[in-house]
């Protein structure tokens, strides 16, 4: 897609983001930090989270101001599986 229409891709990803996908991943990541493991919900979002993400980032690497929330989200899903990895590995030595 042409880069003139960066600004109105980004802000439909920005208002996503916003709206349903950061509200969702913020209460995941508390789900999982309380030590609960991931539903097969949870995997199923998490993984259109990051396809989403990764077709957004054309995008985010043509708009600088984006790139530190760009970051951010990719290590607050990161957080999540790592934590929801090592919940299941405690579970796995029960």
């Amino acid at each position: 897609m042409p880069e003139e229409h960066d600004d109105a891709v980004l802000q439909t990803l920005l208002d996503r983001l916003l709206r349903f996908r950061l509200p969702r991943a913020l209460a995941v990541k508390q789900r999982v930090d309380a030590g609960e493991c991931l539903t097969d919900e949870d995997i199923t979002f998490l993984k259109a989270a990051l396809d989403d993400a990764k077709s957004g980032q054309q995008y985010v690497k043509r708009n600088p101001q984006f790139h530190e929330l760009g970051a951010r989200i990719s290590q607050l899903y990161a957080e999540i599986v790592n934590k929801a990895l090592e919940n299941e590995q405690e579970r796995g030595r029960r």
